[in-house]
């Protein structure tokens, strides 16, 4: 995959992960008040708000990361092995850091 394909897809995916985190808003990423400061009737959406966040932030520090590999020329490589992670995986998920076959190895693909 060259470059400014790599770029076009990790921008729409860092777009797409900072909408979801401005209309989750800031009191989601803050789950750190008291118990008692939350309303009870709403502590399920408190908590489940409260983890999407936090899901959203590792997937933002996953595109800096492929963003950083974009720029020291190792994106489209696999972080374990060096091998080059096929172009249908880093379309669909453009934060890819390892191949399939590495994924499943590891029991997390």
């Amino acid at each position: 995959m060259d470059s400014d394909r790599a770029l076009q897809l990790l921008a729409a995916e860092r777009e797409r992960i900072e909408h979801e985190i401005a209309e989750l808003g800031p009191e989601a990423a803050d789950d750190r008040d008291e118990p008692g400061d939350r309303d009870s009737e709403n502590l399920y959406q408190q908590e489940f708000d409260a983890g999407r966040a936090a899901d959203l932030q590792n997937q933002l520090a996953a595109v800096e990361r492929a963003e950083a590999r974009l720029a020291d020329g190792t994106y489209g490589l696999s972080v374990e092995s060096g091998e080059p992670i096929p172009d249908q995986r880093l379309e669909a998920l453009p934060t890819a850091e390892r191949t399939v076959a590495e994924e499943e190895r590891l029991g997390s693909g």
